[in-house]
């Protein structure tokens, strides 16, 4: 089932390296850290009345940074898909393949799928 996040991912991060210049430049690289995963788990369980299925970690040989993995009950396939890029969560819908937003918080990409638990007003999309 995640093996199609991870094309949207591939192809994701193929678009936007192809998209920059020939300027080789090294972005800060967050991780997932354990209050991420303590966040993700809260957020899981205020958000399954809405609709969300599950939620998995995935990471593969290939790509060093881990992916985050929605599921909704209406759908087999995942649903949506954060991932690391640089400083920013990457946000993306794996139905439509389409990048949903970037933002600095992983609690600011959650929000954007279901607004289950508070967001501090500083947690704003850069689109």
């Amino acid at each position: 089932m995640a093996q199609k996040a991870f094309r949207v991912a591939d192809r994701a991060a193929a678009s936007s390296s192809s998209q920059q210049g020939p300027a080789t430049i090294i972005p800060f690289r967050q991780k997932l850290l354990p209050h991420h995963r303590r966040y993700l788990a809260h957020w899981l369980t205020a958000s399954q009345p809405m609709g969300i299925l599950d939620a998995s970690i995935e990471s593969t040989q290939d790509s060093p940074s881990p992916l985050i993995v929605i599921w909704v009950r209406e759908n087999a396939d995942p649903a949506y898909l954060i991932r690391l890029e640089g400083p920013q969560w990457v946000l993306m819908d794996c139905l439509r393949e389409h990048e949903l937003g970037r933002y600095t918080d992983l609690s600011a990409a959650l929000h954007t799928i279901r607004p289950v638990l508070p967001l501090s007003p500083e947690h704003t999309a850069s689109c």
